[in-house]
């Protein structure tokens, strides 16, 4: 637990307030006693009857249920807890409180300075290191661990008031020596920036913190929707398919190998059946331009060897092609 700032004013005043009330609360109960006995006796003279025995201890009875209500130290399950059972652990550290917590040195200084109306740029080092000084001496007693991080910073400041209350030498006057304060103030106001940061981001707002999020089911039925189509638009996106096709499609060109020895063979074995075939007859139209030329170049091979006889009658009268041999 961090102790408060020490404020001596603060600390008569509380002392005071203290040691007013416990004045004052004996004075109340003997005034309550001094009033109840004059009505009693009050009440008697006046020839009021006199409570009964029964009345007396409902009474008693009440006022103990009071006392005990006050001096409680808590309540547990409805019921006053007097005082703590002996075989009760607590733990170090169990609890703690924090009423003027510093997240460091720098936070300290920083509050005093601001509860002080110091000007930053020119911190009065003694009343600061002062005030510095009494609350590590505070927090010392209660975690050794904790005034450890503020020792250093108490370090800090003792050199910078030693370092001011030094006289300075005659060079050192004419030529302008720097403030030993400097970098304390550097970093306060570094830290001020940082804290004042962090008070804005802090007021954001967060989830689990400022609001929860909450996840609702709605049970929805999605109806589908059919787009309008024609039959013209499914003619013409297969015609496109189509086009597209084409453009992409490949063609594989295949080479048929073709023999003038076999094409010869073919037409000698084709008039050896026939005496006399027309030119024209010889040629397979439907086979391509490739076999008429083979099968021609045949004929020309036949009719250089003298194994056929091509003849014509007359000029623009049919040709005829014939063995220039007998068949056995």
């Amino acid at each position: 637990m961090q102790p408060p700032v020490p404020d001596d004013a603060e600390g008569e005043a509380g002392a005071g307030i203290v040691a007013s009330a416990a004045g004052t609360a004996p004075a109340a109960n003997d005034a309550a006693t001094g009033e109840a006995e004059a009505a009693d006796a009050a009440g008697t003279a006046a020839g009021e009857p006199v409570a009964t025995p029964e009345a007396q201890a409902a009474a008693t009875a009440e006022a103990a249920a009071v006392t005990a209500e006050v001096s409680a130290l808590a309540r547990l399950y409805g019921e006053p807890l007097l005082k703590l059972p002996t075989d009760l652990y607590i733990p170090p550290d169990a609890l703690e409180i924090f009423l003027d917590a510093f997240e460091g040195p720098l936070d300290l200084l920083l509050y005093l300075i601001r509860k002080q109306n110091f000007n930053i740029l020119d911190i009065p080092m003694a009343q600061l290191t002062l005030q510095y000084l009494k609350y590590v001496d505070q927090i010392r007693l209660s975690n050794l661990e904790l005034a450890a991080e503020y020792l250093l910073m108490a370090a800090m400041l003792i050199e910078i008031k030693s370092r001011m209350l030094l006289p300075q030498r005659q060079a050192d006057l004419d030529v302008e020596a720097d403030d030993p304060r400097a970098e304390l103030v550097r970093r306060l106001l570094e830290y001020e920036q940082i804290k004042l940061a962090a008070y804005d981001l802090n007021a954001i707002p967060q989830v689990d913190r400022d609001f929860v999020r909450t996840q609702i089911f709605i049970e929805q039925s999605l109806v589908p929707v059919w787009p309008d189509v024609v039959a013209s638009d499914l003619q013409q996106a297969w015609l496109d398919v189509m086009k597209r096709a084409k453009l992409t499609q490949h063609h594989k060109i295949s080479r048929e190998e073709l023999s003038v020895r076999e094409h010869m063979t073919s037409i000698l074995r084709r008039l050896q059946s026939t005496r006399f075939v027309e030119f024209a007859d010889l040629f397979d139209v439907g086979g391509g331009v490739p076999v008429v030329v083979v099968n021609f170049v045949a004929l020309l091979e036949l009719a250089k060897e003298t194994l056929i006889e091509i003849t014509q009658a007359e000029p623009f009268a049919p040709i005829y092609v014939r063995l220039a041999y007998s068949p056995a």
